[in-house]
């Protein structure tokens, strides 16, 4: 019965899409760092083609609330859900019913607020990725991994060749990105377990074929060899070395330090097979999380805006906002400008998503109150448009 209430609700919002819309907006954040406001949108098709003073009578008048530019996550496992019995879900089902639970996931981050995700990567991601694309279904602008790359991947497993034939043919199937783990997860200590020879065949091949490449790396040895291997991202970096954030700085490499993924553990411990040392664990690793946020920020890297979401955060992903404002003391608008035009060059769409202004894409998002002055009004999401068409809002 609810699947079949989320497919009238779409069939409503197919419906009653419009060529043009106009705007009026009492704050506008244009994801560069400028703030408007009584700012008139004015929307044609799927882009915005003007932003300025008002000039006539609004389709929607949004003037109570402030606008910017949709919210990009970087880093989710969109096919990871929580079960009926609210355990931990990402590959036991029937894929019927993975597909059905990953498109769950899709339309409710969406309705948080986000209009564009990265997801790292399952192979059901594409099938999703492709019918939200055709239409069928609604849901935020998808780019997926398909897979995920280690040291034990390819046949023979491991060997370089092979390593990057799996490049070639993940590339084949679809992908948008490459996805490689060089060091373990945060439990088992974030050491290197890809050599730097592997990391830097993997990357150097995504770039070959034209993938970005992002990197899975707690540990400081794993990144840093990442980091020369011309990796596109480094995801997490809870241990990086200052002289590995100086390296990244000089080079141009996107960092992703992720904080809700530890606090959705812990928030949902039940739902998870963790047992108290590694509980222990992952409390433990928020601390340098936020530590490595302020030491990135003070070298003025590029830090983009992931989440790692997981069963228990799609559709709170804006949940890392609060996390990184109020915990790792970022500015409000450096977090907001990360989540926007950071993220948005980052992924390779800068000059498509992530600005709100003429010629771009008209995704955008609108909360009651201005993040800038509180930044818990990213959980107030009462507007979300993407590609001009409206998906929550009047």
């Amino acid at each position: 019965m609810r699947f079949r209430i989320f497919l009238l609700a779409w069939a409503a919002l197919a419906a009653g899409a419009q060529t043009r819309i106009v705007l009026r907006a009492g704050a506008l954040l244009d994801g560069k760092g400028g703030v408007f406001h009584d700012r008139q949108i004015v929307i044609e098709g799927s882009r915005i083609v003007s932003v300025g003073a008002p000039t006539e009578k609004p389709t929607y008048d949004l003037a109570r609330l402030t606008i910017m530019p949709g919210w990009i996550d970087t880093h989710v496992h969109i096919n990871w859900h929580m079960d009926a019995n609210r355990k931990s879900v990402n590959s036991r089902e029937a894929p019927e019913l993975e597909a059905l639970y990953t498109a769950g996931d899709a339309w409710i981050t969406l309705q948080g607020g986000f209009t564009t995700v990265q997801s790292l990567g399952a192979a059901m991601d594409g099938v999703v990725r492709d019918r939200i694309n055709q239409g069928v279904i609604p849901g935020p602008r998808l780019l997926s991994s398909l897979r995920q790359i280690n040291a034990d991947s390819g046949q023979p497993r491991g060997d370089l060749a092979s390593l990057r034939a799996l490049v070639r043919k993940t590339k084949e199937e679809g992908a948008d990105v490459i996805k490689l783990f060089a060091t373990s997860g945060l439990g088992a200590g974030g050491g290197q377990t890809m050599t730097a020879e592997q990391i830097q065949a993997v990357c150097q091949e995504a770039k070959a074929v034209g993938l970005r490449s992002v990197v899975h790396a707690i540990g400081d040895a794993g990144a840093r060899a990442a980091v020369e291997a011309g990796c596109t991202s480094i995801e997490h970096g809870t241990f990086l070395s200052d002289a590995t954030l100086d390296l990244m700085a000089r080079l141009g490499t996107y960092f992703d330090p992720n904080l809700l993924v530890l606090h959705n553990y812990l928030d949902n411990r039940a739902s998870f097979s963790f047992n108290e040392r590694q509980l222990d664990i992952l409390e433990k690793g928020i601390a340098p999380t936020e530590d490595v946020l302020r030491r990135a920020r003070a070298r003025k890297l590029k830090i983009v805006f992931g989440t790692d979401a997981v069963a228990g955060s799609h559709g709170r992903n804006a949940e890392e906002f609060i996390y990184r404002v109020k915990d790792a003391g970022e500015k409000p608008m450096d977090a907001l400008i990360s989540a926007t035009s950071v993220s948005a060059e980052a992924l390779g769409l800068g000059n498509e998503i992530g600005t709100l202004a003429a010629g771009f894409q008209a995704d955008l998002v609108a909360t009651e109150g201005n993040p800038l002055d509180d930044i818990t009004a990213v959980r107030r999401v009462v507007f979300v448009m993407k590609g001009g068409r409206i998906y929550k809002g009047p």
